[in-house]
Formats: C-alpha cells, structure tokens, sequence
C-alpha cells in the first residue's frame, strides 16, 4: 500500500503535508512559497518608496512655490532624485536652451517646455512603477499554479487509491489534503499580490497625477516670465 496514503491525522500538518508531496507537487509549493516571500518583500519596499516620494515630493514643492529666485533654487536642487524635482530640473534645462538666442519662438518655447516637463514625468513614473509587473504577475499566475499542483495531486491520490483499492476516507483524505494545500499556498501568494497591486496602482497615480500638476504650475510660471511677467 502507498504509504503517502496512510498518514493519519498527527501527519496532516502543513510540513508534512509539504514532505510527503509528490516532488512535482513539493516543486510548485516552494515555487509558491518563494513568491510569496518575495511577494511581501516588494510590498514593504515598494510601500517604503511610496511614503518616502510622496513626502519628498510635498516637500520640494512647498519650497519652490516659497523660492523667490529660480535659478537659486535649481542651483540648490540641481542633484534632487525627487520626481518634481526631474520634471522641474528638465524645465529649467529646456528653458535655459530655449532662451539662450536673441530672438525668442515664444509659442515653440512653450510647447518644447510643455513637452520636455512632460516626458520627464511619465520617465518618472516609469521607473517608479517598475516592480508593479512583479505583483501584478504573482497575482494572476500564482492561483493557477497551484492549481496545477492540486491537479497534479489528486490523479496520484486517485492512482493510490486504485493501487490501494481501498476508498476509504482515511486513505482518501491525505493525498487530496496534499494536493489542496498546493491551490492553499497558491491563494496565499496571489491575494496580498492583487491587494498590494491595487493599492500601489492607486498610489502611482496619485503621484502621477501630482506631477502632472506641479508640471502645469511650473509651466504657467515660465509662460509668465516669457511674457515679460505678466
């Protein structure tokens, strides 16, 4: 008789469970597991990040908005990492080159500044929102790979029972545990992913939305100075 098949009820803990898997089945649950960590490493990371820029950028912008001198202030950030201050560091760049001649294309200066400021934003975006394909991918794999392992589990609990011939619920119940425990940890990865993935979305375009704005502002006040400060 299959001894996977007569564990009794002290064997169904979730290690044993995991040790007497079949080893594709043990494949797919460390798989699982292993995602899952990693999983909630880049949620902390990424929550971390979030907190930090939007603080930094609420910072940054409080400060400009109070700076009297903007090429003081430029010289002051010029090597800030802070989204606004990338979106604000391109303007300034663009602004400068588009000025520098003699005869100033007013309407080009203000369309190559509004283009400029942004690309920088969503580059900024971009690269803030990289890890999100992670989650985003663990949330939508990971069910189903599980699946696959409990699929996988059942056809050898069924092989044992007709090897066993023997259907009792005792010879029953361990191999089909095994086998759902593997859909159980896939469901452990993929929740908190799909949760996180719509939460950090949310928070992404919060921040988006913010240096869309900031970007506005910033390019209402060059358009200003182009006009001779009216």
């Amino acid at each position: 008789m299959n001894p996977v098949f007569n564990m009794d009820a002290a064997t169904m803990s979730p290690v044993a469970l995991f040790i007497q898997a079949d080893w594709v089945v043990k494949i797919v649950m460390a798989g699982l597991l292993i995602a899952s960590i990693w999983t909630w490493a880049l949620i902390v990371a990424f929550w971390l990040r979030l907190g930090k820029t939007r603080r930094g950028m609420a910072r940054f912008e409080r400060e400009f908005w109070k700076a009297d001198d903007i090429d003081v202030f430029y010289k002051a950030e010029s090597e800030n990492t802070l989204p606004s201050a990338r979106v604000f560091i391109a303007g300034v760049k663009e602004w400068r080159r588009s000025t520098a001649g003699g005869s100033i294309d007013k309407g080009g200066t203000r369309e190559r500044l509004a283009t400029t400021m942004a690309a920088a934003s969503a580059e900024e975006i971009d690269t803030l929102s990289d890890r999100l394909n992670i989650l985003a991918t663990v949330g939508s794999v990971a069910p189903f790979v599980g699946l696959f392992g409990t699929v996988w589990g059942i056809m050898r609990a069924f092989t044992g029972i007709a090897s066993a011939q023997n259907s009792s619920l005792a010879v029953v119940a361990p191999g089909i545990a095994e086998a759902l425990f593997a859909t159980a940890i896939g469901l452990f990865a993929a929740i908190p992913a799909v949760i996180a993935y719509n939460r950090f979305s949310h928070g992404v375009n919060r921040i988006e939305a913010a240096l869309n704005r900031f970007a506005d502002g910033f390019h209402t006040t060059l358009s200003r100075q182009l006009d001779g400060g009216r």
